[in-house]
């Protein structure tokens, strides 16, 4: 078993211990992806995954992230961004490397079903010499310093690199596990930055949700989307049913998607990038 898998094992027994595990729910507010939707295609356009380097003022050194654009990708056109996590034991390459998010993304382009969109896949460990295989009380103190490296340094890099839409509503944030509590974090805690937030299987590290929504007003009011999902087998799955029952409570728009039989893994992840993307940067409907 590998180092990352054993920690997040870990992990997970430690969050089961700390509080009850709540009923788990049935509900199913989104199909399952269709066969074939994280398959790369033969005669579709294709986007363009790059890797490059920005200097993070945060940490002192420069850092790395994967920047997907998306088939036809112009300077003459400017694109929404979507900034997508990792989860405790990976890095910029986790998502690129299991998660098939330029597949995905291509396949619903090809289909017409999304918004052609700027994907960043950062590494959220802001810290120097801090990697997967140090312990969590190491890599903790740099997650949480992501979030300063992401508004200070990571997101004037993009605005300033690509041809980017730079405003608070082009700007979504979405995550698994480790990324997942990062996005809610960060997004709930940053409604100036971003209108759309997504929470895949979130983690621990996830605030409690009575301080995630201090404000449920401002979150009414600024959100554009937020997406709370985990699959109803995953360990963790009371992190993100108490943020949805506290977003019920307080009476908060937002999507709860329960995947039926789903654990803590990409299978569930990229479902979950599969019908977020689709539901981002969409113009609101007028009646």
């Amino acid at each position: 078993m590998s180092e990352c898998i054993v920690r997040l094992v870990a992990w997970v027994m430690l969050a089961l211990t700390a509080a009850p595990v709540l009923a788990q729910s049935s509900d199913r507010v989104f199909p399952a992806p269709p066969d074939g939707f994280d398959a790369r295609r033969d005669g579709i356009e294709r986007g363009k995954l790059e890797l490059v380097e920005y200097n993070s003022t945060t940490v002192g050194i420069k850092r790395r992230a994967r920047i997907y654009m998306p088939p036809g990708y112009s300077r003459d056109q400017e694109y929404p961004v979507l900034y997508l996590l990792h989860g405790i034991g990976g890095d910029e390459n986790e998502w690129a490397r299991s998660g098939a998010p330029d597949v995905i993304l291509d396949n619903l382009y090809a289909d017409k079903k999304a918004v052609p969109m700027i994907v960043v896949l950062p590494n959220g460990r802001a810290g120097k010499d801090v990697t997967a295989r140090d312990s969590i009380p190491k890599q903790s103190p740099a997650f949480a310093a992501f979030e300063q490296d992401l508004l200070k340094d990571l997101i004037p890099f993009i605005e300033k690199s690509y041809s980017v839409k730079a405003n608070r509503e082009s700007r979504a944030l979405a995550g698994l596990s480790m990324g997942g509590g990062q996005s809610l974090n960060f997004g709930l805690g940053n409604l100036d930055t971003f209108a759309w937030v997504g929470g895949f299987s979130s983690a621990p590290n996830t605030k409690p949700p009575a301080e995630l929504f201090k404000e449920p007003e401002q979150a009414i009011k600024k959100l554009r989307l937020l997406y709370v999902a985990c699959g109803d087998k995953d360990g963790l799955f009371r992190i993100s049913q108490g943020v949805h029952n506290m977003l019920d409570e307080k009476k908060v728009p937002h999507h709860y998607n329960v995947i039926s039989g789903g654990g803590h893994d990409f299978k569930v992840w990229k479902g979950d990038l599969f019908h977020f993307a689709q539901l981002l940067f969409r113009e609101p409907k007028v009646d």
